[in-house]
């Protein structure tokens, strides 16, 4: 009787998710999660607003990540999930500093940080955060929000600008009628302005950027993407037909879209990484 043996394959690196805690210059601890491969190459993951480390896409993209060898790391911002701190409607810039935190902690422990990726709020923290700092060669901008004065009537409601004047703050709501978050006059008009079409078209052409939209987004219109392609400097566009926001029932195409972006011209990036 013969007897088929199972023919060898590559040995897949061991994985190990660890707890990992940075202080960001505010003296707050931030809490993450490492998805550790073994490689110093690593991609850092950021949420939305008012979400956190353990929403889709982050887990979804930190596992496809790990399942090519790359390690990944994906946080919860300051005032959101296990992280310490108080929640604030804006904080787009502080936001991007939480990131610059995470990216100094990794690169003292010798990794190589290859690509930041954040969705919806986290996209703008990434795309904030490459044009103050300009150390990171690739950034992915999942359904980010290109003008920011828009969408804040559907969160706070009609006529919030005299409101918040008036009572100084407006509590948001779920549909329930849950209380979520609490928006200050300060917090709104720092995100009122915080000016996005600046900030990208001072991206080095050296960075490589893609934004990656869902063509059903009810949160963030799908041309918003296209306003992001007229003004980055180096930008790709990848739109996915039927997706919504999160990319809830489309998270292997959103997972695929990432991994092949941050994957092409690895050598290149390599090179362009030792330079900095």
């Amino acid at each position: 009787m013969s007897v088929t043996r199972p023919t060898p394959t590559q040995k897949q690196p061991a994985i190990q998710q660890r707890r990992v805690v940075i202080e960001n210059k505010h003296g707050e601890k931030l809490v993450g999660i490492l998805h550790d491969t073994g490689s110093k190459e690593l991609v850092v993951l950021c949420h939305g607003i008012h979400s956190s480390k353990e929403r889709i896409p982050m887990v979804n993209l930190a596992a496809a990540l790990q399942r090519e060898g790359i390690s990944a790391f994906r946080f919860d911002f300051a005032g959101n999930g296990e992280s310490e701190g108080s929640f604030r409607y804006g904080h787009y810039r502080r936001e991007a500093d939480d990131l610059r935190a995470v990216v100094q902690h990794f690169r003292v422990q010798n990794y190589v940080v290859t690509a930041v990726v954040g969705h919806s709020k986290g996209g703008n923290a990434v795309l904030l955060y490459a044009a103050k700092y300009n150390d990171v060669h690739k950034v992915v901008n999942i359904a980010g929000r290109f003008n920011l004065e828009r969408g804040i009537e559907r969160r706070l409601g009609k006529d919030f600008l005299r409101r918040i004047k008036q009572d100084g703050f407006i509590d948001v709501k779920n549909k329930r009628g849950t209380f979520e978050y609490r928006v200050t006059e300060e917090s709104l008009m720092e995100r009122l302005t915080t000016d996005m079409p600046a900030a990208c078209r001072s991206i080095n052409q050296n960075c490589r950027v893609l934004t990656v939209h869902g063509s059903m987004d009810k949160m963030v219109p799908v041309e918003d993407a296209f306003d992001f392609n007229k003004i980055i400097p180096n930008h790709k566009v990848s739109i996915v037909e039927g997706a919504d926001h999160e990319h809830t029932s489309h998270q292997n195409e959103l997972a695929s879209i990432v991994l092949d972006f941050i994957k092409e011209d690895f050598l290149q990036d390599k090179f362009i990484h030792s330079r900095f």
